[in-house]
């Protein structure tokens, strides 16, 4: 009924806030941190020193798959563009291979892994638990990550960039900063709530109690673990004055009200969607018997595919999906703690399939990487669309053992 719209409308921008309002705002503002303070120039340092340089795509696809945890893919594909640039040139590996080593490590951990925004809601819309998200999706999300890898060096040995004799050399990179943070203080702001939120996660499981139970409890709630993120971001600022406490953290306020008003929508429009027969419809569709095996995951699959490929955010997609399913759990038999996370990481893989023309992040790999639209559709593309697929059909072994 009509009179009930604007309560819901408000009811499903209000709850979602609720759970993960804080978390995104408290991200983005160590993202920005990270990238102004070369903190990600040193994560990826340390990735390279232990490769090797020649294995220069694989250290942008580690680097991708860890930066992209707090950080929006876009944003952390922007941050390291110059890197990857200067270690094309130095390594004399094609820009698009290192494109799309970096831009689908990135992607694994956006759509799968906590603390990003689309994960967190998703989790949060269908109950799952945060931290046995966060342990499956890192799980996932590795071979994800390397699928990408293996399509990067397939398909950029065949694709030509404009920006392959136009990089600045890695040292000048590096001396854009007057001096790059330790190793341990650059990766603790990602590495620190991560720990902290997955040990939360244990102590639940195994239901532990007393004070050092509950200690980690406190800890390890997602807000509480990342406001300790911001804390160890703050202690890479060279100094607390106004461009670094004003113009950097409202930096990453700016960013954050972008993705909140998304994310918010997105959740306005996913509790319209399950206050509607949608449920009687799916199930209709399904033959009126919905519940089933491993093959049920490829219910909110194809459902966050279909909406991402229609209209290009992941984000998007993942809350929107996850609102839908939600009110289907019990029905789908998706009832379990490794059930509710392995459906999380289903509508993940649904979400990154795929990048084309209507996905911001298509445009910003291209652009950002020199390529034609024609090989874009080829190298990120397909990429995306291998991850997805490479998602899914692990995410239905684990739900084979694990159920």
């Amino acid at each position: 009924p009509i009179q009930y719209i604007g309560n819901i409308i408000s009811q499903g921008f209000g709850g979602i806030m609720t759970n993960i309002g804080l978390v995104i705002v408290f991200g983005t503002i160590i993202g920005t941190i990270m990238e102004r303070s070369g903190a990600a120039i040193k994560m990826a340092e340390v990735v390279l020193n232990i490769v090797g340089i020649k294995r220069s795509p694989l250290a942008m696809n580690i680097i991708g798959y860890i930066v992209s945890i707090p950080v929006f893919c876009d944003s952390g594909y922007v941050i390291l563009t110059p890197l990857n640039k200067a270690l094309s040139k130095r390594s004399e590996i094609p820009m698009a291979t290192m494109a799309i080593a970096l831009s689908t490590g990135l992607y694994a951990t956006h759509t799968l892994v906590p603390p990003t925004p689309g994960p967190i809601a998703a989790a949060g819309n269908i109950g799952a638990d945060l931290g046995l998200v966060i342990l499956i999706g890192l799980v996932i999300s590795i071979p994800t990550a390397l699928v990408g890898l293996w399509w990067a060096f397939k398909a950029g040995k065949n694709i030509e960039s404009e920006m392959d004799k136009t990089a600045l050399d890695y040292e000048e990179l590096k001396k854009q900063f007057d001096k790059l943070p330790s190793a341990g203080r650059a990766f603790a702001p990602i590495v620190v709530p991560i720990i902290l939120i997955a040990l939360a996660s244990i102590v639940k499981f195994k239901n532990y109690t007393g004070g050092v139970g509950n200690f980690i409890l406190f800890l390890g709630a997602p807000v509480n673990a990342l406001m300790i993120g911001v804390l160890l971001a703050m202690s890479l600022m060279p100094k607390f004055d106004e461009e670094t406490l004003t113009d950097w953290i409202g930096k990453g306020l700016l960013d954050a009200a972008n993705i909140l008003l998304i994310t918010g929508a997105g959740g306005s429009l996913g509790t319209i969607i399950s206050n509607t027969p949608i449920a009687d419809f799916i199930k209709t569709l399904a033959g009126g018997n919905i519940a089933g095996g491993p093959f049920i995951l490829l219910l909110p699959f194809a459902i966050s595919a279909l909406l991402k490929t229609a209209q290009g955010s992941s984000t998007v997609a993942l809350v929107t999906t996850s609102s839908l399913i939600a009110p289907l759990l019990a029905e789908m038999g998706l009832v379990s703690p490794m059930d509710l996370a392995l459906t999380v990481m289903a509508i993940g893989a649904g979400a990154i399939t795929v990048s084309h023309v209507n996905d911001s992040y298509f445009w910003v790999v291209t652009q950002f990487s020199g390529l034609s639209v024609t090989n874009a559709y080829k190298a990120q593309t397909i990429g995306t669309l291998l991850e997805g697929l490479v998602s899914i059909i692990i995410a239905i072994i684990f739900f084979a053992i694990f159920h």
